[in-house]
């Protein structure tokens, strides 16, 4: 069976005679490979666009880049390959919970706006990149209003360019999928089903297959990654290649949801992440009318006895705003140079852009202290 018959962008259900024999149901799963069309010139480099063609994509090149011979990580002793740092990036942090459904990715949006308004000067714009690793669900697209921005362009050395947005550089799976072009909202729900080995191989082509170089050649201050759920293949992934600064975690005042936070924090010190320190999100709601607080997800006891028996340090805690939700859903952050709180009756949003600009300057102090 010829795969390029198959309709484009779906797991087809074929069924075909081998040999002569009866009929049987296998399932080839068909993606769309990238293809390039005639260059155009964008500032300093040669780009072309990516396209999507019926192709299958394999465990070595699941993102479908074009390639000459694959670059294997060198290795160190005991088999495992030596950490390394990103092409073209000065610091990384993760941003990570272990628990889903806690705000991080929307943390990690705003933590980048934090960096990106802090570190710029008059003469220098910071340079400031973010990173979505969550393959099978991610955010960053959405959050950062880029969810219909087309697919990012291919360098001429094959490497994949990040979209901008709000003065942060920004690469996610999210814009590799078909869903990321613009081809009307039925395509909105297409979902990637890949096993381990296809997942680790694309976690590691968006870690060392992105061009992060600013427009004048100049690499990023700062990329902060945001971090899937979990403890598997992407955070090992991460944890064995790459050399991150340090983890910034997330969790909200649930034992449920500290309990798996602890096993993220084991896990990166398995690795040899630092962590640069704990933050409580949805502390607690302030009642528009009698401007109480009210601790929904119960009491941060719980959190702070956590962080002390762990020895972790508190970043701080962040409030339930409303407003930060709608504006998410609207491509908007709270911490962006584009967001109006003249709805904020609560001071809700005005708290958290104020204790995420003590989170950045805190963890940029303790960056600023690691030999380059």
């Amino acid at each position: 069976m010829n795969p390029s018959l198959v309709p484009r962008s779906r797991i087809a259900h074929l069924w075909f005679r081998v040999k002569g024999s009866a009929s049987r149901r296998h399932i080839l799963e068909v993606t769309r490979s990238m293809w390039l069309t005639p260059t155009i010139r964008v500032n300093h480099h040669i780009h072309k666009r990516f396209l999507w063609t019926t192709a299958v994509r394999y465990n070595h090149n699941p993102l479908g880049i074009p390639q000459s011979s694959p670059t294997l990580p060198p290795r160190a002793r005991g088999g495992l390959p030596e950490k390394r740092p990103i092409p073209h990036v000065s610091r990384v942090i993760a941003v990570s919970s272990a628990k889903g459904g806690v705000g991080k990715s929307t943390i990690a949006a705003n933590l980048a706006l934090t960096f990106q308004i802090a570190l710029s000067t008059p003469s220098r714009p910071a340079r400031v990149g973010l990173l979505d690793l969550d393959v099978f669900g991610p955010s960053v697209p959405k959050l950062l209003g880029l969810e219909h921005a087309g697919q990012p362009y291919l360098s001429t050395d094959k490497k994949i360019l990040p979209l901008q947005s709000q003065g942060i550089y920004a690469m996610s799976m999210g814009f590799l999928l078909q869903s990321a072009s613009r081809e009307g909202p039925e395509q909105a729900d297409v979902a990637v089903v890949w096993r381990g080995a296809m997942v680790q191989k694309a976690v590691q082509q968006l870690l060392f297959d992105v061009d992060w170089r600013t427009d004048d050649e100049q690499r990023l201050d700062l990329l902060v990654i945001d971090m899937p759920p979990g403890t598997g293949d992407v955070q090992l992934t991460l944890g064995q290649l790459v050399k991150v600064d340090g983890a910034v975690i997330v969790s909200t005042p649930q034992d449920l949801a500290l309990a798996d936070t602890r096993k993220g924090i084991a896990m990166f010190r398995k690795v040899d992440v630092p962590i640069l320190g704990m933050l409580l999100n949805y502390a607690y709601f302030t009642c528009p009318s009698c401007k109480e607080k009210h601790y929904i997800f119960g009491s941060s006891d719980s959190f702070y006895k956590a962080a002390s028996d762990l020895n972790v340090p508190v970043l701080g805690e962040l409030p339930i705003a409303p407003g930060v939700s709608r504006g998410s859903d609207e491509g908007r952050q709270v911490c962006g140079p584009d967001w109006n709180d003249e709805d904020d009756s609560t001071g809700a949003e005005r708290t958290i852009r104020r204790i995420m600009g003590n989170v950045g300057d805190e963890i940029w102090e303790r960056l600023s202290r690691l030999p380059s």
